[in-house]
């Protein structure tokens, strides 16, 4: 089985799938439905530990760019 988070919504008979939603899938039929307008793969990461936190380097974040909107 793989898991997909859904982009669309998707429904059917028996079924109806939302945006965001994560859906597990035979691995053939979720690569098939995962090309990146009807939904991704979901990659299974382990949730974060302090110490796995602790082991890794801090990463810098990258911000937006700042947008000035000015008025007259």
């Amino acid at each position: 089985m793989a898991r997909i988070r859904l982009l669309t919504s998707v429904s059917g008979r028996g079924f109806a799938w939302a945006p965001g939603e994560v859906v597990d899938l035979p691995g053939a039929e979720a690569t098939a439905w995962a090309d990146g307008v009807r939904a991704v793969m979901v990659r299974d990461e382990q949730p974060d530990t302090p110490e796995a936190a602790a082991a890794r380097p801090e990463r810098a974040r990258k911000r937006p760019a700042r947008r000035e909107t000015r008025t007259t």
